[in-house]
């Protein structure tokens, strides 16, 4: 069944075509400028097929660019900020919670921007053949005597563009997307575009990136490069690289059962983590946690950005290890910290400990920036919190973020409730006294986890 084409208006007042398909969690898939056509891509097999692989288990969000397809096309140009745009006017008519991000060679610096800008709504980020650089993709002989086409022949700029990026041997699926690109827009918009694009410039925000993020490459591309993915890999925090078989830049063509699976992969583990969410629809008892990076601005101004950002990737990767291992639900990442959820009080605590002992280990024996040991401290509240995108939230939540707050480097603070529910089960708390918290009207009583003992 097509798509139903709908509309959605960006801040600037340019009218957005997009269009959803299947059921569950939301995968937002971002356009390749200066392309796009949701009625004619739909009518290509090719891509059919793969937009119903995407889709499968999931909610897909496609959409036309600005100046493409069947949005709005008297628009010139297409600053970084256009694009970005164009996503927030589509999720946030959707109102879209949290949802993965697919950004594609020329929306891929974009979808970096929006991830670093609304860390709370991208709960993963994935990057098919981009860069952070435009100098990166244009630096290739092969990009410039491509665009230079298109001030000549416009038939012959996408006939060659068609190949180039489909593989030498496409035959009828490089033509049909000759003509797909030709209908997509015009050649005035496509030079306008072009422009706009060869100054873009994330790299020195990469460091920033919040959101789990998965970058995919082909080896055999000639344009941009492995070399390209793998920089950009290293510069994402945690970021992951999987290189695939292939010389096609569209992740539709050649082996796209290895793109969708990789995708999968990588989605399902979020998808996983986020079982624990689903209960507390239900009005279920469920145990919060969160843990905060001590002291990180001052971190930050006394290192630099560069060794402060060494500390938060180690911080990421000891809570997300223990969470695996105590089976806790990562929520979100909050900037220099992680909330969870638990389905029991005790694994809660069991994970906070293992947690702070994880971190003096690693203060004690791993490298580190000299003279910045990594200390956080956590926080933990019991409530029925409200359930909604994939996100909790209400009093419960509210106070674990509070008490946490209120704990120092190496501590971890406990409410009352959380206290009594692992009665019995062999912790050892201290009584902290009553504590006055910021947006509670009434004094708190906090208990020490002590996990040292």
């Amino acid at each position: 069944m097509e798509p139903r084409i709908q509309y959605a208006k960006t801040s600037d007042g340019v009218s957005i075509a997009y269009s959803e398909m299947g059921e569950g969690t939301p995968l937002v898939e971002m356009p390749v400028p200066p392309w796009g056509h949701l009625e004619l891509e739909w009518q290509m097999p090719e891509w059919r097929r793969w937009y119903e692989r995407l889709a499968e288990g999931r909610m897909l969000v496609r959409y036309d660019g600005r100046g493409s397809g069947l949005s709005d096309r008297d628009v010139t140009g297409l600053p970084l900020d256009a694009q970005v745009l164009d996503l927030e006017a589509v999720v946030d008519h959707l109102a879209l919670g949290r949802f993965a991000l697919l950004g594609v060679i020329h929306s891929g610096p974009a979808a970096i921007t929006y991830a670093i800008r609304h860390p709370e709504r991208v709960s993963h980020l994935v990057l098919w053949c981009t860069y952070a650089r435009a100098s990166d993709y244009n630096a290739s002989p092969q990009a410039q005597a491509l665009e230079a086409l298109i001030d000549h022949d416009w038939d012959l700029y996408t006939e060659t563009v068609a190949h180039a990026r489909l593989g030498w041997s496409a035959g009828h699926s490089a033509r049909q997307f000759a003509a797909y690109m030709r209908e997509s827009t015009t050649p005035e918009a496509a030079r306008a575009a072009f422009a706009a694009i060869r100054e873009y410039d994330v790299a020195s925000l990469l460091p920033q990136v919040r959101s789990p993020t998965l970058v995919l490459h082909r080896r055999q591309l000639p344009f941009p490069d492995v070399g390209v993915a793998r920089g950009l890999a290293s510069r994402i925090p945690d970021a992951r690289l999987a290189l695939l078989e292939g010389e096609s830049l569209a992740a539709n063509l050649g082996d796209t059962e290895a793109v969708a699976t990789a995708i999968d992969e990588f989605l399902g583990e979020g998808e996983k983590a986020g079982a624990g969410t689903e209960a507390t629809t239900a009005g279920g008892l469920v145990t919060i946690l969160f843990t905060d990076l001590t002291s990180s601005t001052a971190l930050t101004q006394r290192l630099g950005d560069a060794k402060a950002q060494e500390l938060l990737r180690a911080h990421n990767t000891i809570v997300r290890d223990a969470l695996r291992e105590h089976g806790g639900s990562e929520i979100k990442h909050t900037g220099d910290g992680i909330m969870a959820s638990f389905p029991s009080a005790s694994n809660a605590l069991h994970c906070a400990i293992a947690i702070q002992k994880a971190v003096e280990g690693h203060s004690v024996g791993a490298p580190r920036p000299v003279g910045a040991p990594l200390q956080i401290h956590i926080g933990l509240n019991a409530g029925e919190p409200v359930a909604e995108d994939q996100d909790l939230f209400g009093t419960a939540v509210q106070l674990a973020r509070r008490i946490c707050d209120q704990a120092k480097g190496g501590e971890i603070l406990a409410s009352n409730v959380v206290r009594e529910l692992a009665a019995g089960k062999g912790f050892l708390f201290a009584d902290r006294g009553e504590a006055v918290l910021r947006g509670f009207e009434d004094p708190v009583r906090l208990y020490e986890l002590r996990w040292r003992d």
